[in-house]
């Protein structure tokens, strides 16, 4: 566990590695002083220099960043020219230690400045920063706190890191650096970052063991020789027992994994045409799944840019929290998602599933790459946003609802995404939208028209009654597209907040619509470049798609063919009442009790 702390820390430390420019007159905050006398182990970076070495000296300089942290409330240095500050004291230590000149070049070719960037990590510069966003008691601070270096608080700390850093993803998807901020916080907030337990398990830095104990002098020769023997008999018994339990694990663990490997390429793959890659073939196209291919990251995986062989441009997802991911539930992710050949729709190409004693077990998904990114990147970004004309933003979301007409009565058992938002809409290098990421997606079952499930999604695109009550239908997805087309067509976020209240773009919109004014949802850039009716009509059957009560969305089909004009738009009904009302309550479980009408007749809940 202790292991995977420093692996996480020196992957993404990595990517901040100082400005090696010449120093100027701005002090660097950080003394790194302690570098010349805290008993850190220098004995990699005497030999021919190496990755443990590179390891050991980023570990070294989160031990100044830590305590930088704890001192200022700042995350980062305040500027590029401290940086180099920091970076030429951080070199003449060294130097002091006798160590290779050429060490520092070797270990930090990333010019990468280090320093304070609000695109970091969901926007925190500060611990005021931090506690906004995760709060005053977070798990790190239950699970770091009082650290006593043991491996079972280590691990715990370890994975509260990981729940932390999921929640700060979540706020911004686009974050790549807030599991280094949980380290730091864990380390110099929670903990002293100079204590030998927090810089050792937090911060991952190898100490040099303490010296033999004075008292141990005074035994007798024949004392200490009876000591060594009887400890050495005993420690040798041990380590026997334990090598033999951890062969008998290993041996077993390999078959169970090249059992799964053997039923998974028998029984899924040459049912779902999906390709069966091997790892050595996704770490060369990913340049061995380096930083710099990274193109995107959330709760559930990491996507990298490769390059195969034959010069084909592809996505590759590792699969995260495979704790408590199964390998059944893997392979019928792969089994639903290789069902799906649509034009609308990303497909898989292939996937892997490998595990080995240094890196475990790995499940990756390989799709088309996408080169213009997820809608969000064009809704959120000011500097990109203009991009989309009103002719793109129309043909996107005919193409998320002729993607999701699909899945939900082109194939049988439907299939029910359950995520749809602008992060999982991808755009081809000619802006056509395809739904993707169908890793919370559920199937129907044939004759069931009832079931509480696990909820799960994106806040802000949840309906109300699977949000409230775990009741997923067909027009759970529905809601979300609706919310997804309000999105498009005003240019706004799902939720927007000022002077510490906030209003969901459905309420922001009915208000809009009901007051007569339509235009004014219109996103400024469009406002006067496309037909106004053709843009009420798509706003009002955002409008309805994404209302409260399940009984007033169309299907999927219905609100196709509604922006199609193919059929009328029935008028909007009266404002709901809020989601905490009783009486809103009362009448969601009447509907669902009720799922048999003329609304649900061909519905499915899975």
């Amino acid at each position: 566990m202790a292991n995977a702390f420093i692996f996480f820390f020196f992957i993404v430390f990595t990517i901040f590695s100082f400005d090696s420019a010449n120093s100027s007159s701005s002090s660097c905050p950080i003394d790194f002083s302690y570098v010349e006398t805290y008993p850190w182990n220098t004995s990699s970076c005497h030999h021919p220099i190496d990755k443990t070495c590179c390891q050991t000296l980023l570990s070294l300089i989160g031990l100044g960043l830590a305590q930088h942290l704890k001192e200022t409330s700042m995350f980062q240095l305040p500027n590029a020219t401290a940086a180099s500050s920091c970076w030429n004291e951080f070199q003449s230590k060294l130097a002091a230690l006798s160590m290779n000149s050429s060490l520092v070049p070797f270990c930090f070719r990333n010019s990468t400045q280090f320093v304070a960037n609000t695109s970091s990590c969901a926007g925190i510069l500060t611990t005021k920063d931090w506690t906004q966003k995760v709060g005053p008691a977070s798990q790190l601070d239950i699970a770091c706190n009082n650290f006593s270096g043991s491996l079972t608080q280590c691990g715990s700390c370890l994975d509260a890191g990981n729940k932390v850093t999921s929640q700060l993803v979540s706020l911004d998807p686009n974050s790549t650096k807030c599991f280094y901020f949980s380290v730091l916080y864990a380390a110099g907030v929670i903990n002293d970052p100079k204590d030998a337990s927090t810089a050792a398990c937090i911060l991952g830095l190898p100490l040099v063991r303490s010296g033999t104990n004075k008292s141990s002098s005074q035994l007798s020769n024949r004392s200490l020789i009876r000591l060594v023997v009887g400890l050495s008999g005993s420690l040798v018994g041990v380590l026997l027992a334990c090598g033999a339990i951890i062969l008998y694990r290993k041996r077993k663990r390999k078959a169970l994994h090249q059992q799964f490997v053997s039923s998974f390429k028998s029984s899924v793959l040459p049912n779902s045409g999906a390709k069966w890659f091997h790892v050595s073939e996704l770490e060369r196209a990913t340049n061995g799944f380096s930083q710099k291919n990274m193109i995107g990251q959330g709760a559930y995986g990491i996507v990298y840019k490769g390059i195969l062989s034959d010069g084909t441009s592809v996505a590759v997802k590792q699969v995260l929290d495979l704790d408590s991911k199964c390998d059944q539930d893997f392979s019928n992710e792969v089994e639903i998602i290789s069902k799906i050949r649509h034009r609308d729709l990303l497909s898989l190409r292939g996937c892997c599933v490998a595990s080995d004693n240094l890196k475990g077990k790995r499940r990756f998904l390989v799709y088309d790459f996408m080169s213009n990114g997820s809608l969000s990147d064009h809704l959120s970004n000011s500097l990109t946003r203009n991009r989309l004309t009103w002719p793109q933003r129309k043909k996107i979301i005919l193409d998320v609802a002729r993607g999701l007409v699909y899945l939900h009565y082109g194939l049988k058992p439907a299939i029910y995404h359950r995520d749809i938002k602008p992060t999982n809409i991808l755009l081809d290098s000619e802006l056509k939208a395809r739904v993707a990421d169908f890793g919370l997606a559920k199937q129907s079952l044939e004759g069931q028209s009832h079931l509480t499930t696990r909820v799960a999604g994106t806040h802000g695109y949840l309906a109300p009654e699977y949000a409230l009550y775990g009741q997923l239908t067909e027009k759970s997805d529905v809601y979300s597209f609706g919310i997804v087309m309000l999105e498009i067509m005003s240019g706004r976020k799902v939720l927007e907040t000022s002077n510490s209240s906030f209003m969901l773009i459905t309420d922001w919109a009915w208000m809009v619509a009901k007051s007569g004014k339509v235009e004014e949802i219109f996103d400024e850039f469009i406002r006067k470049e496309g037909p106004k009716g053709v843009m009420e009509r798509y706003v009002q059957v955002g409008i309805l798609c994404a209302h409260v009560m399940v009984a007033f969305r169309p299907t999927i089909a219905e609100a196709l063919k509604m922006l199609e004009g193919d059929i009328d738009i029935p008028k909007l009904p009266e404002r709901p009442l809020p989601l905490s009302h009783e009486s809103f309550r009362s009448s969601l479980r009447h509907t669902l009790s009720t799922s048999s009408s003329s609304n649900f007749t061909n519905i499915s809940i899975v």
